[in-house]
């Protein structure tokens, strides 16, 4: 109640009116339950052999999608412990890019477990502190086994590529997906000291409907979503010297009104004259600096643009400023904002660029850089809806490729490293002893939920699965053998091909037991909701309790 009772019976408000509030193992169990469901939308949806959702929004906009970040993006969730198993999602796709529905799978069973061990009177803190330990051991585990891989070894990377792609509704193009991704990343790859450093931002992915996936292609340089702004200006320009301006070329209006006086028609000619002289000097200063293109960032006078396709200068206006950066690093050009600074070592280079049609747009491609530390990406497919899942496929591809050159280290899919680290744990719970032995071991049998999924997914008996590969896991090399959800047997996965970055999997233990152990501890929540006299849609219903 929002409100305590003296022992005369006199009522005293502590909360303000309408405010609700649970606690104790109500509110545990209410959260609990909450976050097992955000678990279990995504449980179908794990390995190769997973379903997709249909996502409509408010709007009747559809998502057809099995990727765990973009589900969780577009539901729109309203239970405060759901939205910390999004925000585990989130993360996990920040950091690593992948690894997003076996993150948020095992945070729910992570929690299931941890409300079995509570139900036995054990304390939610020696679970979160039994779920400590056990997710350290987890991590120092993962970084034992992991094996390391040459970043140039491009059959590991193509793997790594392909196991990330599985999942994803790109049929037989996630080889071609799989090639252009991991030409991209190595294109934007750059050693900083003695660590390789693959920022994935540095890639822009553009994808327009038409054709089909196999025709997607990797630029060597950057595609700009504009055209060319004056109808006279040619269309390809060879060899292009490229001046990237952050200014623009127009006669700035004053911010102060002003009367100009004129007692001859001619005086009001060579105010006009003037201005055209200052836009003149201006192109004047770009052609002087060599540049046969011009991006520019602002906009762009129509007087400007007539002296500019006169002088044949291939031009496009109002360029994106992260469209520019790109244009930076893939020409060797220099962003200028002033005019006067433009010289001709400012400018950047390429092979060719040309206005070409891409569907129903006119796009300029910039191609032909030399070592551009950007690309581009085209991505093409016959609908809107494979565009936007070969668009989440490729995102994934790249995220784990760069994972892999960032940390070259790799560990085998298919459930293969989970079980191998669930074994782990559980000789070291015996160690600890005690009441936390059981929360390190509900631990290790919450690992195991993600063999037991890909099992369930592909139609197989999770019993069996799971005696099959702890079996397996007791021999020698056995921390190589997983679930291979095509033929229903144990097998080696790295004879099969099916491999993680062991950056993804780290991710993943650290985020679902940190998210896990936070709705654990929470043992009160006190909720703000409106006045009964509202009756809006967050109230309780008419005549009902604050509790509700």
């Amino acid at each position: 109640m929002a409100y305590l009772t003296t022992q005369g019976g006199q009522p005293i408000l502590i909360l303000k009116e309408g405010t609700g509030r649970r606690r104790g193992r109500e509110a545990q169990r209410n959260n609990i339950m909450a976050a097992q469901i955000i678990g279990e939308v995504l449980r179908s949806t794990l390995g190769p052999r997973g379903m997709d959702k249909m996502l409509i929004d408010s709007l009747g906009d559809i998502t057809i999608t099995n990727d765990g970040a973009a589900i969780l993006d577009e539901v729109d969730v309203e239970h405060p412990a759901a939205k910390m198993m999004v925000e585990v999602a989130k993360t996990q796709d920040d950091m690593v890019g992948d690894g997003t529905t076996t993150a948020v799978v095992f945070a729910g069973e992570l929690l299931k477990r941890a409300e079995e061990l509570t139900d036995q009177n054990i304390h939610p803190l020696i679970v979160v502190s039994g779920y400590r330990k056990a997710a350290l051991k987890a991590v120092e585990t993962l970084n034992k086994i992991g094996i390391p891989v040459d970043i140039n070894n491009r059959s590991i990377l193509r793997k790594v590529a392909l196991t990330s792609m599985g999942s994803k509704a790109v049929g037989a193009a996630k080889e071609v997906l799989a090639d252009i991704a991991i030409d991209a990343v190595k294109q934007i790859s750059e050693q900083r000291g003695d660590k390789w450093i693959a920022d994935i931002d540095n890639i822009q992915i553009i994808k327009k409907e038409g054709k089909s996936l196999f025709d997607s292609q990797l630029v060597h340089g950057i595609i700009v979503d504009k055209e060319v702004v004056h109808v006279g200006m040619p269309k390809t320009i060879k060899k292009a010297k490229i001046a990237l301006l952050d200014s623009p070329l127009e006669v700035e209006k004053t911010e102060f009104s002003a009367e100009i006086r004129i007692k001859d028609p001619t005086q009001m000619q060579a105010f006009l004259d003037q201005e055209t002289r200052m836009i003149q000097k201006m192109v004047k200063k770009i052609t002087a600096s060599g540049a046969n293109v011009l991006f520019c960032q602002k906009g762009i006078d129509d007087m400007a643009q007539h002296f500019l396709s006169k002088k044949g200068v291939l031009t496009a206006r109002r360029v994106k400023q992260s469209d520019m950066e790109k244009l930076s690093r893939a020409t060797g050009g220099t962003i200028v904002t002033n005019f006067d600074d433009l010289k001709p070592m400012d400018l950047g280079k390429a092979g060719i660029v040309e206005e070409r049609k891409v569907g129903d747009d006119q796009m300029i491609f910039v191609e032909e850089c030399k070592k551009p530390k950007s690309v581009a990406i085209l991505i093409r497919a016959g609908l809107e809806r494979m565009v936007d899942e070969a668009e989440r496929a490729m995102n994934d591809a790249l995220s784990v490729v760069s994972d892999v050159i960032e940390n070259n280290k790799i560990v085998p899919g298919g459930g293969a490293i989970e079980a191998e680290v669930a074994k782990v744990i559980r000789s070291y719970a015996k160690k600890i002893g005690g009441r936390e032995q059981l929360a390190i071991e509900a631990f290790a049998d919450s690992l195991e939920v993600i063999p037991k999924a890909l099992a369930e997914n592909a139609g197989l008996e999770p019993i069996d699965i799971l005696v099959g590969l702890r079996s397996a896991h007791e021999k020698p090399r056995g921390s190589l053998m997983g679930v291979d959800v095509f033929t229903g047997e144990i097998a080696n996965m790295r004879s099969k091909g099916v491999i993680e970055p062991l950056a993804v999997k780290v991710q993943a233990i650290k985020s679902a037991s940190e998210a896990a152990s936070m709705i654990l501890r929470i043992d009160d929540v006190i909720a703000a909701t409106k006045p009964k006299d509202t009756k809006g849609p967050g109230g309780p219903p008419e005549g009902g309790d604050e509790e509700y």
